[in-house]
């Protein structure tokens, strides 16, 4: 017998049930979300929620459903050699599984797979990369109804994004989250690399004032819809156009007007300068004599950089401190962290630190 939990929500509840557990700390992922009746599904706990709405909280009777991928695949006669091939992780976004495929033999029978260990999930898309100017996600379908757009919540934040178009770093959560909790309520924030709103919206939640920046049309397209499920428009000014040419033209009191091909799409006060810069671009450094060119003295700068492990955390720290004695200004640090892994050998490390 098992003393395994879980709680019973209705079916079209099921995805801000499991947000709501998830910042609860009491979502069980090990296990699998189930039907339990024409009308409900069961939810896995570690242990009865105190904030979550549910219609009853059970205890398993039976045996424990699968567990993990290994237990699905091996019911399905994987060998131990083929197991080894198989993903070692894999990220639920809203309705969305995504996962780095790799060399696993029958892609199909590991989408399957987690579509059973995930009832909230109706599609599984492969992770192949990014590509192009705008940091295009390559994907591809492997199991589902193929529907790559969906509606994800993280920590009360709602994110609508389709996942064929506009990346989402599941890895990121931790940092998503905390900025909510790093922003004073009624500061002026800017995001030079908004996104769909990754960083903005938690922010804007959390009281800041925001000017978020966003070239890509698609990402533009969600931050502008994101804004709104989330109920900051009085929090969050937007510019679709290269980071660079709104920052330069706003310092010269021009008219906005983008880099060449753009146009720029914005609302707000036009107001250029700012308690906080978030610069969550790998490449992020580049752009550094912009960025310090509107920060207040005493002001925090978040410097995002895919860094090889063996430049952690030097190579950040010292980019940003020679574009601040370039600017005539002096940087102290108040923390450098590991975010997670980039790619093999590289890491996301973030800066955070105090320009005067």
């Amino acid at each position: 017998m098992s003393d395994a939990l879980s709680v019973v929500v209705e079916k079209p509840r099921t995805q801000a049930a499991i947000g709501s557990l998830r910042d609860e700390g009491v979502y069980d992922d090990d296990r699998s979300v189930y039907e339990c009746g024409p009308e409900t599904v069961a939810i896995p706990v570690s242990s009865p929620p105190e904030q979550t709405d549910v219609l009853e909280v059970i205890q398993e009777t039976g045996e424990l459903r699968l567990r993990t991928l290994e237990d699905h695949l091996r019911e399905r006669g994987w060998t131990d050699e083929e197991l080894e091939l198989a993903p070692g992780s894999w990220a639920v976004i809203g309705s969305v599984i995504l996962v780095d495929i790799g060399d696993s033999p029958r892609p199909e029978e590991v989408g399957e797979s987690l579509l059973a260990m995930h009832g909230v999930a109706d599609t599984v898309l492969a992770r192949d990369g990014i590509a192009g100017q705008h940091r295009e996600p390559e994907v591809r379908v492997i199991v589902g109804e193929g529907d790559t757009e969906t509606v994800h919540r993280e920590h009360g934040t709602i994110y609508a994004l389709d996942l064929a178009e506009v990346m989402f770093s599941p890895g990121n959560k931790t940092e998503r989250s905390q900025m909510a909790e790093r922003v004073i309520a009624g500061e002026r924030v800017l995001d030079m690399f908004a996104g769909i709103g990754y960083f903005t919206l938690p922010m804007a939640r959390a009281g800041a004032s925001v000017t978020a920046i966003e070239r890509n049309p698609a990402s533009f397209s969600y931050l502008m819809e994101n804004v709104v499920r989330n109920g900051v428009q009085d929090n969050v000014e937007t510019y679709r156009a290269d980071c660079r040419a709104v920052i330069s033209n706003a310092l010269e009191g021009n008219t906005f007007e983008g880099t060449e091909g753009d146009d720029i799409s914005h609302n707000g006060n036009n107001v250029f300068e700012f308690d906080r810069i978030v610069m969550g671009y790998y490449d992020a450094y580049e752009y550094l004599d912009s960025a310090l060119a509107v920060l207040k003295e005493g002001g925090t700068i978040h410097l995002h950089e895919a860094t090889p492990e063996a430049l952690v955390p030097d190579r950040p720290v010292s980019r940003l401190t020679e574009a601040a004695e370039k600017a005539g200004r002096r940087v102290e640090v108040q923390e450098t962290r590991r975010v997670k892994g980039y790619s093999e050998g590289v890491a996301h490390v973030v800066v955070d630190a105090t320009v005067w």
